[in-house]
């Protein structure tokens, strides 16, 4: 079984599903879907459309430059059946996939801190616009303290009268 790929999308098409378009110079177009099929007819851009693996690799929101992507090349060589091998080839597909998946979550983490770095410095560049919306720490800090020294004087000015009180 052999699963292509859209020509538009690059999404699997399995056997059976999908729209052939055969060419006049003998070209074969596979489409997933009619939506595929009426852009390539309209000579949209893949990359250009944001729903399309095309546009995600080239916006650098997926993995481009990977060793793993080798494995799934096509190789138009016939391989004698041999138990052996398949039983191998299934196992190390189990580890390639698993490999790739971790490193697409590693790749997706890093996309993931610049927008933090992004969201913090757009937040300092709106506190920075609108410092009366924010009381400082420090502000917050000064008035407690002038408000201690008014208890406190406020509590020595009750003090000499009750020792006044008190020699009498």
């Amino acid at each position: 079984m052999r699963v292509e790929r859209c020509y538009f999308c690059s999404s699997p098409l399995y056997p059976g599903h999908g729209i052939t378009f055969v060419r006049n110079d003998c070209k074969i177009f596979r489409f997933c879907r009619s939506k595929c099929r009426k852009m390539f007819n309209r000579k949209k851009n893949p990359r250009k459309l944001k729903w399309t693996k095309a546009f995600r690799k080239a916006a650098g929101k997926e993995l481009t430059n990977d060793p793993i992507f080798e494995f799934e090349k096509h190789r138009n060589v016939p391989v004698q059946y041999n138990r052996e091998l398949w039983k191998e080839t299934i196992s190390v597909m189990k580890k390639v996939a698993d490999i790739k998946k971790k490193r697409e979550a590693c790749f997706i983490n890093q996309r993931l801190k610049k927008g933090k770095v992004l969201r913090k410095e757009a937040d300092l560049k709106e506190i920075q616009m609108d410092l009366s919306l924010i009381r400082s720490v420090a502000a917050t800090n000064k008035m407690k303290i002038k408000q201690e020294q008014v208890n406190t004087e406020a509590m020595e000015e009750d003090q000499p009268e009750e020792r006044l009180m008190e020699e009498n």
